[in-house]
């Protein structure tokens, strides 16, 4: 078992300290869903929502949540993301899928920061089009692949997860 490095010598909680970390590029990219109405989805393809255009509203909250990550998360560092890009897909049915990849060079890494742009901007088309639909559900996050630092490179597999 791997030590935990989050406690103090009287076991409480701290922030692990990095300071003799390597600078390294870091990246992390993070995925999940929201799955709707069909209605609903078709109405946010439209334009038709009366909050305005939900997937631009949520791609700016993704970005904005990554950069606060710091603030929300008590253990995370803060760290100067290099870039942010978060991406849209659906299925043409019922399903939007929300994936942001978050890219630093620092001494740690951004997992946690593409975690939580990924639920934003979930949370944010929730949010926006609740109004037509309280039944949607945000399923699936999950980080996909992480690249840099000591642990090195992480790919998500499904079998093994």
């Amino acid at each position: 078992m791997d030590n935990l490095t989050h406690f103090n010598e009287q076991n409480r909680s701290k922030m692990v300290d990095v300071t003799n970390k390597e600078i390294t590029s870091r990246s992390a990219t993070a995925t999940g869903q929201i799955t709707m109405k069909p209605e609903t989805l078709q109405r946010i393809h439209e334009g038709k929502i009366k909050k305005g255009d939900v997937l631009a509203v949520a791609q700016v909250a993704g970005i904005m949540a990554a950069k606060q990550t710091s603030s929300l998360i008590p253990m995370c560092h803060l760290i100067n993301l290099t870039g942010v890009d978060i991406h849209f897909e659906d299925d043409d049915s019922s399903t939007v899928t929300a994936n942001a990849t978050v890219k630093t060079k620092s001494v740690t890494g951004v997992e946690i920061e593409a975690l939580l742009a990924v639920q934003t901007a979930l949370l944010t088309i929730y949010d926006m089009c609740k109004a037509i639909d309280r039944g949607m559900v945000i399923s699936d996050v999950h980080v996909v692949e992480k690249m840099g630092g000591k642990s090195g490179h992480f790919v998500f597999n499904d079998q093994e997860n």
